[in-house]
């Protein structure tokens, strides 16, 4: 009973948020609602795991927080010189120095600050809508890969740290960093260079993309307050999941962990973090498991944090985007499998 009663919050928690919009909007309550009935019944509550659940959101709410402060100071800035910086460049540098750099930076900036990053220089430069778009996806990859590489980079790292703290992986800030830099940075780069490669020579005064929207206090503290409820909402719902990852998934072959996780297209993949790794899988299991997530995260607006933001605040559909995300990564998806495998 307790099994069945899993799977069936586990349907909501991946579906439910795709199909209903009311669900989406307020996404955090309801994987917090979720996460609660997951530990109760099966019986998980204790003092650890409250603990846990108020204090492990509080160093990503800070990056995101203060992040955000930087950010709006540098609004204005970042606006008034991309144009210049592009021509002084070139187009097709400018777009690889881009794309590198929000990925790399995007774990200490965090991939919500990184998007919003994104989202000012997209809307300040000169190019076409296309070429925007695919400027945006790229990057998006870029940042959903190298915001993984910290635990304040994104939820799904966040997460993904908290469950591994325990034996045999004992996981630390850096563990990450080094299990899976040597795939992240040169998918970074290999994003890099299809930016440069998809760009024109030159920016042309055409006004594609636009959000004009400068940020405020409250739209910073909002935010913030957004990414704690969501990461402890997670930690409720990774710790009442436990069974089904030591009783499923950690049975698992490890090539099938990483082609199941193309699902993340659709579902958040911090989320999908939550439901699937543990201490119960191996570390080449848990690299295919992430892996897998994070490149599935941009190929659809719904898989990742970045497209969301980005496609939300440039008014992107969502053809427009799998037009192009979704050819591009599985591409990346085969390439990784080969690597990894």
């Amino acid at each position: 009973m307790i099994f069945a009663g899993l799977l069936i919050i586990l349907a909501l928690v991946l579906f439910l948020p795709f199909l209903t919009k009311k669900v989406e909007e307020n996404l955090e309550v309801f994987l917090f609602i979720m996460g609660c009935v997951a530990v109760s019944i099966t019986r998980q509550w204790s003092t650890s795991l409250i603990k846990e659940a108020f204090i492990e959101p509080i160093k990503i709410t800070l990056a995101v927080f203060l992040a955000g402060l930087a950010f709006s100071f540098l609004q204005k800035a970042i606006t008034h010189n991309v144009n210049k910086i592009a021509n002084a460049l070139g187009l097709k540098i400018f777009a690889f120095l881009l794309v590198v750099l929000l990925g790399l930076i995007s774990s200490v900036i965090t991939a919500i600050i990184a998007a919003l990053v994104l989202v000012e220089i997209i809307t300040a430069l000169k190019l076409d809508k296309q070429n925007e778009i695919r400027l945006i996806v790229l990057s998006c990859f870029s940042i959903g890969l190298g915001a993984a590489l910290t635990p304040i980079g994104e939820p799904l790292s966040t997460i993904a740290i908290a469950k591994l703290k325990g034996e045999p992986f004992r996981a630390d800030f850096l563990f990450l960093f080094r299990n899976l830099a040597g795939y992240i940075i040169p998918g970074i780069v290999a994003f890099g260079l299809l930016g440069s490669i998809f760009m024109p020579e030159e920016i042309k005064d055409i006004h594609g993309l636009k959000e004009g929207n400068e940020e405020k206090f409250k739209d910073i503290f909002l935010r913030a307050s957004k990414v704690y409820v969501f990461i402890m909402a997670l930690i409720f719902l990774g710790r009442g999941f436990k069974p089904i990852v030591d009783l499923c998934v950690a049975k698992m072959p490890y090539q099938g962990l990483y082609w199941l996780n193309s699902i993340s297209a659709i579902v958040d993949n911090a989320t999908l973090t939550a439901a699937e790794i543990g201490t119960a899988l191996s570390l080449v299991q848990i690299k295919s498991a992430l892996m897998g997530l994070l490149i599935a995260g941009g190929m659809l607006i719904p898989g990742n944090i970045p497209n969301i933001i980005a496609a939300g605040k440039l008014k992107i559909k969502s053809s427009e985007w799998a037009k192009f995300g979704a050819p591009i990564g599985l591409a990346a998806m085969l390439i990784y499998f080969f690597l990894l495998h």
